[in-house]
């Protein structure tokens, strides 16, 4: 996979000093748009399978008793990295000035004045959409996180039938999610070529004239990723879950290595799981917890999207007052629940982001180009987060 995105960077260079490669630069858009499709079609049998499941069996009840008794420290994950991205991004970037010229390019090549404020939805609107009416529809959208709210209840009512009515259910559906779970490892055995495919158009759309300017971006966003990971990820699984950090690192290192060279937290679901059965969480809190974690907890999108709009306000001139800055930090909170989990999802959904702090949203087109390094950090970041998750759930809860 690593040589898949190397070999992706040098064809998107060579595209650009030999134009005659551009129907194959074509080719990889095509062949990588085939990828993250491949990915996103077992979203969402995976999800609704495994929750029916896990939840819909006689300790669905347990296992949510377990989850809300440990929720603020989970909630924590995803809240404190972005408190410390927005204030800790503040003050990295004030340190790396933006020159004028380089920032008109980057302004010009971005799509500016795209409609993106009349699409956001407000937050009763967010609240209300959260209830589908029609849940086939948002399953046919991909609106994951309604999808959840009907799922969660829908699977309680499962573990209240009779006991041969509810064995039905959850082995119809737990079957579903297996063998969702196999079709993933054969998409994942094609990742090389997905890699290699997803990044070669976005170094050919890349200057080297602009570089420079996006290596502040893409600097700050990883080391405040890792260092979000370092300050609050590997401390919490000590002090909650009482597993030693380095433990803890070793049994992250495999999901880790797919999510960097995937790109797609769905796509680590697998190696997920294994990582927090082979650190103790019990088998319900894990066909729970990790794809409700891997849905909804995100840590790297959290530090990611709240980098991304400080630094598209620096490039655009804006000022973030103290009331923008809350702003933009609820809104991110939200943002990311419903961030795909896919290559570049987290960039893709953050028009509310931008819109609150007054940031033109073509100002996705400029972090897009640049943000295939940080989207293997947020995305390993989310996955780290996703297994803390379920270890801190899972870890003696009778305590």
């Amino acid at each position: 996979m690593l040589l898949g995105f190397a070999g992706g960077i040098l064809l998107g260079l060579a595209a650009r000093a030999a134009p005659w490669l551009d129907p194959l630069i074509g080719v990889a858009d095509v062949a990588g748009t085939i990828f993250v499709n491949a990915i996103r079609m077992t979203v969402i049998p995976l999800v609704t399978g495994m929750l029916i499941a896990g939840l819909g069996s006689a300790s669905g009840s347990s296992v949510l008793s377990t989850l809300r008794s440990r929720a603020v420290a989970l909630l924590m994950l995803p809240i404190g990295a972005a408190i410390f991205a927005l204030f800790a991004g503040q003050a990295a970037l004030g340190l790396m000035p933006v020159d004028a010229a380089t920032a008109n390019e980057l302004r010009a090549s971005a799509s500016i004045g795209v409609a993106g404020a009349a699409t956001v939805p407000t937050l009763t609107s967010w609240l209300i959409d959260l209830v589908p009416t029609n849940v086939f529809k948002a399953a046919a959208d991909g609106a994951l996180l309604p999808l959840i709210v009907f799922t969660i209840p829908f699977a309680l009512a499962v573990s209240r039938l009779a006991d041969d009515r509810r064995l039905a259910v959850t082995t119809f559906f737990g079957a579903v999610a297996d063998a969702m779970l196999i079709v993933v490892r054969w998409i994942v055995a094609f990742a090389p070529i997905g890699v290699l495919a997803l990044t070669a158009p976005i170094a050919a759309r890349l200057g080297i004239s602009v570089a420079g300017l996006l290596a502040n971006y893409v600097v700050v966003s990883v080391v405040l990723t890792l260092a979000a990971l370092a300050l609050i990820v590997y401390p919490m699984v000590s002090i909650v879950g009482g597993v030693p950090m380095a433990a803890f690192a070793r049994a992250c290192v495999p999901a880790q290595s797919l999510a960097i060279s995937s790109r797609s937290t769905m796509a680590t679901l697998p190696a997920m799981m294994d990582a927090a059965r082979s650190l103790g969480a019990p088998e319900p809190i894990v066909a729970v917890m990790v794809p409700l974690a891997a849905s909804l907890l995100r840590v790297g999108s959290a530090v990611g999207q709240t980098v991304a709009v400080l630094f598209a306000a620096q490039l655009f001139g804006v000022t973030l007052p103290p009331a923008q800055m809350a702003s933009v930090l609820v809104t991110t909170i939200f943002t990311t629940v419903a961030s795909p989990g896919v290559p570049g999802g987290s960039i893709i959904v953050m028009t509310p982001v931008l819109v609150a702090a007054g940031i033109p949203a073509g100002a996705i087109g400029i972090l897009l180009g640049a943000d295939a390094i940080p989207d293997m950090i947020r995305t390993m970041a989310n996955v780290t987060g996703g297994i803390a998750a379920t270890v801190m759930a899972g870890r003696n809860p009778a305590a």
